[in-house]
């Protein structure tokens, strides 16, 4: 794709910078929405409940944030 194709802008939410092609680019409320609020988490288990944590993901095929989310949302759905 030719350099002139393709811009650098700041949107409108929070200054990421987003590339804006001829066509489309940073539009209010486009993109995937959000699920909930993103903290990061330093997490010590052992190693028998990382593993079941690893084989719950890969039998449901989910990532492990989406393992660890399903897990403790069936918790307190209780």
């Amino acid at each position: 794709m030719p350099k002139d194709k393709i811009n650098v802008r700041v949107s409108n939410k929070d200054g990421q910078l987003g590339f804006v092609f001829t066509r489309g680019g940073l539009r209010q409320g486009s993109g995937r929405k959000g699920i909930g609020v993103t903290k990061k988490v330093s997490l010590t288990l052992s190693e028998e409940l990382w593993d079941n944590i690893e084989n719950y993901r890969t039998e449901h095929r989910l990532s492990r944030s989406e393992a660890l989310r399903n897990i403790i949302e069936s918790y307190y759905a209780k």
